[in-house]
């Protein structure tokens, strides 16, 4: 086994969340690297920022929480 620290990853409501720097792979072939200690990761593809939450998806859960 490599000493590789593996990323720990958090499952909310909301985005995922993945801890330490991340090279995300994408269909198209594109790779985005995000170098933040914390990467919020979109689930709704809501987010102009896709693959990266830009927190879109709170405006939705707000009107859908007032009907």
């Amino acid at each position: 086994m490599s000493g590789a620290q593996v990323p720990r990853i958090t499952v909310t409501d909301g985005p995922v969340l993945v801890e330490g720097p991340v090279d995300i792979d994408l269909p198209d072939g594109r790779r985005v690297r995000s170098e933040r200690p914390v990467t919020a990761l979109c689930v709704c593809r809501r987010s102009a920022r896709y693959p990266l939450c830009d927190t879109s998806h709170r405006s939705r859960a707000t009107k859908e929480d007032h009907r």
